[in-house]
C-alpha cells in the first residue's frame, strides 16, 4: 500500500520567483483610480490636515496631476471640488453651473490632450448649504426634487467631457434617470459607475474636511446611505443600479466591506469596485507615521485585499504612492 506523502506548502514559498509564480492576485497601476480635490486659484495648493500626503490643488495644478496619472500608469482620476461657500444655497444651482469647479478642471484636463479617464463625483454636498448629498426641505431630504437636480450636473459634466460619472448621493431613481437624459442629449459612451452600495460610514470624515462639508452637515446622512448591519439590501440595490443602467458599480467604504465587494461580483459579474476612503487613507498614515506599523506594506496589503475579494479597481488616495513603487 503506498504511503501518502505529506503536503508541503513551503515548497511553493523557497523563493521570489516561485512565490510570483503561484500569486493568485497582482495589483497593477492599472488598478487604480486616483481621486483628487480642486481649488480655486492659480498655482496653489493646500494640505489635508486629516489625510497626510493629500493636497488640494488649483485647477492648473490638477492638470500636472493628471500627467503624473499618465506617467504612472493610473488610468484614470476622479475630481472632487472644494467649493467657495458663498456659492453653496439650498438649491446647489452651482452643481450644474458650466464654470463650476469640476467642470474647468475637466476641461483643462481635456485641453491638455492627457490620456487619463476622467471620473466625476455626482452628489450635492459640494454645493449644499446643509452639507447633504440630496436637496433639503423642511429637514428632509427630498428624493425627487435631488433626482431633478443630479441630472442637470450629470449632463453638465458630460458636457464637459467626462468619461465616467459617479452618482455617489444614493437617491432612489437617479441612475436611471440620469442614463435617460445622457442617450437623450447624445452622450451615449458616457459611463456611469454607480456608488451603488455607499454605507452611512464614520470613515468619511476627513474627506469632508477636504471638501469643506463638515460644517456644513445637519444631522447625518442615515436617511439615504446603508445600515453597516446590512449585506442583502446592498444586493438589491446593486441589481436595481445596474438594471437602470449603470456600466460598473462601486462598494463604499471599502476595507470593512470586502464581504460585499465578493457579493456582488460573484453575484452579478459586473465590473465591480471598492473606495478605500479617507478614513481608511487616514488611519494607515497615521500608524505610519507613529512608527506602528509599516505604511508602505499596509498600502499593498490593504489594495491586494480588494483584488482578492473580486474588484476590478480600487479609488484610493495611495494611488500615486502605489503606482510609483509597482513601477520599481
Amino acid at each position: 500500500m503506498t504511503r501518502a506523502l505529506p503536503t508541503r506548502f513551503r515548497r511553493l514559498k523557497t523563493s521570489p520567483a516561485i512565490r510570483a509564480l503561484v500569486q493568485e492576485c497582482v495589483l497593477t497601476p492599472s488598478d487604480l483610480i486616483w481621486p483628487v480635490f480642486v481649488m480655486e486659484g492659480d498655482n496653489q495648493r493646500a494640505p489635508v490636515p486629516s489625510m497626510p500626503g493629500v493636497e488640494r490643488l488649483s485647477v492648473d495644478l490638477i492638470v500636472q496631476a493628471a500627467r503624473e496619472a499618465e506617467a504612472l500608469g493610473i488610468p484614470a482620476i476622479c475630481l472632487f471640488p472644494y467649493t467657495d461657500p458663498t456659492l453653496k444655497t439650498q438649491g446647489c444651482e452651482e452643481a450644474w453651473s458650466p464654470d463650476n469647479l469640476s467642470n474647468r478642471a475637466t476641461r483643462a484636463i481635456r485641453d491638455a490632450g492627457i490620456n487619463v479617464a476622467i471620473m466625476t463625483d455626482v452628489a450635492l454636498d459640494p454645493y449644499n448649504i446643509n452639507g447633504h448629498d440630496g436637496i433639503v426641505r423642511d429637514g428632509i431630504i427630498v428624493n425627487d426634487e435631488s433626482v431633478e437636480a443630479l441630472v442637470k450636473m450629470a449632463l453638465s459634466q458630460a458636457q464637459a467631457g467626462a468619461d465616467i460619472l459617479g452618482p455617489s448621493d444614493m437617491m432612489d431613481g437617479r441612475i436611471g434617470a440620469i442614463r435617460s437624459e445622457l442617450e437623450a442629449q447624445g452622450f451615449k459612451d458616457t459611463a456611469i459607475l454607480s456608488y451603488a452600495a455607499k454605507y452611512a460610514s464614520a470613515y468619511y470624515g476627513p474627506f469632508r474636511d477636504a471638501v469643506g462639508a463638515s460644517g456644513a452637515l445637519t444631522g447625518d446622512k442615515k436617511t439615504y446611505q446603508m445600515n453597516p448591519a446590512n449585506a442583502d439590501e446592498a444586493l438589491r440595490i446593486v441589481a436595481r443600479d445596474l438594471d437602470e443602467g449603470a456600466d460598473m458599480v462601486m462598494v463604499k467604504p471599502g476595507q470593512p466591506y470586502l464581504d460585499i465587494c465578493r457579493a456582488v461580483k460573484d453575484q452579478f459579474g459586473a465590473p465591480t469596485f471598492a473606495y478605500q476612503v479617507s478614513g481608511e487613507y487616514a488611519m494607515i498614515m497615521a500608524a505610519g507615521q507613529q512608527g506602528w506599523v509599516d505604511d508602505e506594506a499596509c498600502m499593498v496589503e490593504s489594495l491586494i485585499g480588494f483584488k482578492r475579494a473580486g474588484c476590478e479597481g480600487v479609488l484610493t488616495y495611495f494611488a500615486p504612492r502605489v503606482a510609483a513603487l509597482l513601477n520599481g
